[in-house]
């Protein structure tokens, strides 16, 4: 939402809570006649049926305003240890604001609460505005503001907000079951929570909103671009219309030109799309798909000075993972838009029966590759990263093969191995450690050699990897160079930053220091 609609929307609502607290203070009759006439059919309802006055009675606890807040303050953490501050910021001040809004408003009001010959609940405390309904409306912008920054599908976006108003509108309902608010209680509880929300929304700029404008005359690095391209994988993106829009108005809103758009096809993965975007003078090539995407529109821009953008739309993402990049779209245009560049490292991977390319994350050959292989996309899609996992189960018994490896001048060393690594990073999906040493920018690849024996060895060998143990083994050995040759017996899968390359014999892996511009926060 705008700041411009944010602002409406908290100032309407100001002045409806406004009028509301003014009517209830001077005990306005009309207003406690409608409270008594939607409040008495409901008590009346709810007295002959046990079984609705047990829920409510288990509503109110289980869903008590402490509760609601405990639940959003962790939120608010697991945010700030996602690189989402300014949400994790909003979330938490709006926490600490509604508990002590509340509380003031409450004080200093002091309406009683009903009174009933024969009371279905009872609170303690004074009644205006309803603690639970302002909690529940808390909780409420908590979810819409998340669905709006962490989901794009359009469907799941709906649903959530759905869950969000519905979870306010039950215990608002609770407590009118209860009788122990009245109805412009419960109103009054939800119109000082959306007051409170804009407020601190407009208080703490970006939250839910398009990325800040950049003023061109900064002196931030990259701010003098102005020229954007965007290559997109359509499959991966849900709804392409909004997707456009968004990428659109958040560029216009950075000073940014409006942006070339390219779209990927099943016969070509980006490359041509790249090479148009430089043709047409790009300044920063927006790779808007899966690592498959990012890996070609990486390689087309390596040594060209022209920076790569990465919006993460696909099941892994393990380019902005490992560089601490956002996951999330707005918070990844943001970086694109008024981040700066990090020169990083590229790895030059070729074969018998294979093209020389670029990866950025990884290469090898071996038990990941078959799991690539194994793992769909049209799975993926409906699983997400459980795919690579069930590829896995299906593939963690394959035999192992021979190998020779030789990195840089050293002597060839032979091993009996299920899969070989070769990384430019080093973490995988689910911040697993495979090469903990792997640096983007250091120069040098990492190698990993890993030959289980059995299905317990396997389990022995991810406890050594979550524990980031050096030790290395005949079962898990691991190398540095600039420069890896890999040769088997057999024709063995291989792959490069997920995209399987065919099956064959040798890779030689070199690496290519410096070679690629990525947008990073600043």
């Amino acid at each position: 939402m705008s700041s411009r609609r944010t602002a409406l929307w908290g100032a309407a609502s100001a002045v409806v809570f406004a009028v509301l607290t003014a009517l209830v203070a001077v005990e306005w009759e009309p207003l406690q006649s409608f409270d008594d006439a939607a409040l008495d059919p409901m008590h009346d309802w709810a007295a002959d049926r046990s079984w609705v006055v047990s829920t409510a009675e288990f509503v109110d606890v289980a869903l008590a305003p402490v509760v609601v807040r405990v639940v959003l303050v962790v939120t608010a953490l697991v945010l700030w240890w996602q690189r989402l501050r300014q949400t994790a910021y909003w979330l938490f001040a709006s926490v600490v604001g509604e508990l002590v809004l509340v509380a003031a408003t409450k004080v200093t009001m002091e309406r009683p609460r009903p009174e009933w010959d024969d009371p279905l609940g009872t609170a303690g405390g004074w009644a205006f505005p309803s603690g639970h309904a302002a909690g529940g409306a808390l909780f409420a912008g908590a979810v819409i503001v998340l669905a709006h920054v962490l989901v794009r599908r359009p469907g799941v976006r709906v649903a959530m907000y759905a869950v969000g108003v519905g979870f306010a509108l039950l215990l608002g309902l609770d407590r009118l079951i209860l009788g122990v608010h009245h109805p412009s209680d419960v109103i009054a509880g939800y119109l000082l929570v959306v007051v409170l929300l804009c407020g601190v929304a407009i208080a703490n700029r970006g939250v839910g909103a398009r990325p800040k404008p950049v003023s061109p005359k900064t002196s931030v690095p990259g701010t003098r671009k102005s020229r954007l391209a965007v290559v997109m994988n359509p499959a991966k993106v849900p709804d392409v219309s909004s997707f456009r829009r968004l990428v659109n108005e958040s560029a216009e809103h950075a000073g940014w030109d409006t942006p070339m758009w390219f779209e990927t096809s099943v016969d070509d993965a980006g490359r041509s799309m790249t090479h148009a975007a430089l043709t047409a003078g790009a300044d920063v090539v927006i790779a808007a798909g899966g690592d498959g995407t990012v890996r070609v529109v990486a390689d087309e821009l390596a040594r060209t000075g022209v920076a790569l953008g990465v919006l993460p739309a696909g099941t892994s993402n393990m380019l902005a993972r490992n560089l601490s990049l956002p996951l999330q779209l707005e918070p990844a245009l943001d970086v694109i838009l008024s981040g700066q560049d990090r020169a990083i490292d590229l790895v030059r991977m070729s074969g018998d029966d294979m093209e020389p390319e670029h990866f950025a994350i990884m290469g090898g050959m071996g038990l990941d590759a078959a799991i690539m292989q194994g793992a769909p996309d049209e799975l993926k899609k409906k699983i997400g990263w459980s795919a690579y996992f069930l590829a896995g189960l299906r593939h963690f018994r394959d035999p192992a093969f021979k190998v020779e490896i030789s990195v840089d001048d050293d002597p060839t060393g032979s091993y009996r191995a299920s899969v070989v690594v070769i990384g430019n990073v080093g973490t995988l999906t689910g911040g697993l450690p495979l090469l903990p040493d792997a640096v983007p920018d250091d120069g040098l690849l990492d190698v990993v050699v890993i030959a289980p024996r059995r299905f317990l060895t396997w389990v022995r060998l991810l406890f050594r990897l979550l524990t980031r143990r050096r030790r290395t083994d005949e079962r898990l050995d691991r190398m540095t160079g600039r420069a890896v040759v890999v040769r088997t017996e057999k024709l063995i899968p291989r792959q490069m930053d997920g995209d399987t390359c065919g099956a064959g014999r040798e890779l030689t892996a070199e690496i290519q220091p410096g070679v690629l511009l990525v947008r990073v926060p600043r």
